[in-house]
């Protein structure tokens, strides 16, 4: 990790924690596809700070997204370039469906709670409209579609997508509409809010990786339908284990061979789980870890078990 991605990481979790979130360490014990998570109440964000955006890859993003999701999380890069060019400030940019803003964007929300109003996409820059908004205020002021869209300098059919919330606003056209109808017609960006569309968690059964790791989680859990597993790679865990009717959550790690940094692993995931607020697991092949707080099963102990309900009451 680079000196000034460190200084970043740093700066961003002191204004979090002047905001009142809750931080977790910094995730560094193995590569991850986050470098910390946050709390502060109901608001749960992963964040990594990729210094370029372009260099972040699609499977990183997936997983930053899938981790998010099945802890009901958000996720967000911090990031300062792409392709060498530099990011503007309140703005947000996407990678992969990961929202990104500068430190000065993050700055002013974790400290002010002011969202950026510019998206930036492929075409360019565009701002979101509030289609009621705009809709009741030219009923207001007693203007005509074509009127309205003549004094803004679009055309009726775009105004019609305005009020029907179809189109984004250029930033020209959104500066336009805020001066013909003198209150703010465009919609913040809230990149703290986790995503309303959700994907199914994979199931153990299906997942490669974790079928090469531990055959014996799969053998537990293939069989049930009542809870949500989503399989991790490149985070200090392995595995999320959701259970939605008792709205709980066990973040899992399984223990590799010869590895060197086991017991700092150990506490990024206790340190995760506090701020995710979830039970922790550590499966072992027999090493001792030092650190008490995590419960630990052994892999002849997790060949026993037979069910998910068994591993559940070994945890909590």
């Amino acid at each position: 990790m680079a000196y000034a991605e460190k200084g970043v990481i740093a700066a961003a979790e002191s204004l979090l924690k002047e905001a009142g979130f809750t931080v977790s360490q910094t995730c560094c014990a193995r590569a991850s596809c986050f470098d910390f998570a946050a709390r502060k109440a109901e608001s749960l964000i992963f964040i990594k700070v990729q210094p370029d955006l372009d260099n972040l890859s699609p499977n990183d993003s997936l997983e930053l997204r899938d981790i998010a999701r099945s802890v009901s999380g958000a996720s967000l890069l911090i990031s300062e370039n792409s392709r060498e060019k530099p990011l503007e400030d309140d703005t947000a940019y996407y990678r992969h469906d990961v929202s990104a803003v500068t430190l000065k964007t993050f700055e002013n929300i974790a400290k002010r709670r002011t969202y950026p109003l510019v998206q930036a996409g492929p075409g360019g820059y565009y701002v979101e409209i509030d289609a009621e908004t705009i809709g009741r205020r030219r009923q207001e002021l007693g203007l005509s579609v074509g009127k309205m869209a003549e004094m803004v300098g679009i055309s009726r059919r775009t105004l019609y997508g305005y009020e029907r919330g179809l189109a984004k606003a250029s930033v020209t056209a959104a500066y336009n509409l805020v001066c013909t109808l003198g209150i703010p017609a465009a919609k913040t960006v809230n990149v703290f809010e986790k995503p309303r569309s959700r994907r199914k968690c994979k199931l153990l059964l299906t997942a490669k990786r974790m079928i090469e790791k531990n055959r014996l989680l799969v053998r537990i859990f293939r069989r049930s339908n009542r809870y949500r597993v989503t399989t991790v790679r490149k985070a200090p865990f392995d595995f999320v284990v959701t259970v939605p009717d008792r709205r709980m959550r066990i973040i899992g790690g399984v223990a590799s061979e010869r590895e060197r940094e086991l017991e700092r692993r150990v506490d990024e995931i206790l340190s995760v789980c506090r701020v995710v607020q979830a039970q922790s697991v550590f499966i072992t092949d027999g090493t001792r870890l030092s650190n008490k707080e995590i419960s630990c099963i052994d892999r002849e102990d997790l060949s026993k078990i037979k069910s998910p309900e068994e591993l559940i009451a070994s945890v909590t």
